[in-house]
């Protein structure tokens, strides 16, 4: 083997390590961030005028229904 194949080889090697942590930590921050979506979703539909539209849906839902 060569000097420049073994260079190569190490560098893939050495590479191939630094990059093991990363899909954990892209895990995290994707969790991290469908949290913080979920916590902002959840305070919109508890809003006043979100709960009326939701509540007038459903009440002319089960009025066609009925």
């Amino acid at each position: 083997m060569t000097q420049r194949m073994r260079t190569i080889r190490r560098a893939l090697v050495r590479m191939r390590r630094t990059e093991a942590g990363m899909t954990t930590a892209e895990y995290a921050v994707g969790i991290m961030a469908a949290c913080t979506f979920a916590l902002v979703l959840l305070g919109v539909v508890k809003s006043g005028a979100v709960k009326s539209a939701l509540a007038g849906i459903v009440q002319s839902a089960l009025g066609l229904a009925g």
